[in-house]
């Protein structure tokens, strides 16, 4: 009897155990122009940027966020772990920022090839792709919480 009170209390409090590590193994970079100065970027500026309540970067350049496409898993865990909100609230917000006339969401690329060229492109650039994505010719910013 004992035994199974003892299995069944291990069972329920498993329930309620985390992950063994402290977060998530993160699943994107995030990439800028090589010509952009900084080499690290907190969340909560990424997500100023993205939702575009904040339009330049710190050195006054214009800011020129780009997303993945929407059926991109990068993107809900870049939704998830950095906006703080799921991708169906991010869709949400921006319909209601075009609807009210107020502003357009960032450009959405198909695939990471693209989005690299477009940030390889643009000196204001932000993007994110899938950490085993080669990199070359962008700069890869070290994410802060």
């Amino acid at each position: 009897m004992r035994t199974l009170f003892l299995l069944l209390m291990c069972g329920f409090l498993g329930l309620f155990a985390g992950p063994a590590q402290g977060s998530p193994a993160t699943t994107y970079k995030v990439v800028v122009h090589p010509a952009n100065p900084l080499t690290e970027v907190s969340r909560a500026r990424l997500s100023q940027l993205f939702f575009k309540k904040s339009t330049q970067w710190d050195s006054g350049a214009t800011a020129m966020p780009v997303d993945l496409n929407d059926s991109s898993p990068v993107r809900a865990a870049f939704c998830d772990e950095v906006l703080k909100r799921s991708l169906p609230a991010v869709r949400a917000f921006w319909q209601q920022r075009i609807f009210s006339g107020r502003d357009v969401p960032p450009p959405e690329l198909p695939s990471e090839n693209e989005v690299l060229a477009f940030v390889r492109a643009n000196p204001g650039a932000v993007g994110y792709v899938p950490v085993n994505t080669p990199t070359p010719g962008v700069k890869v910013l070290t994410i802060l919480d």
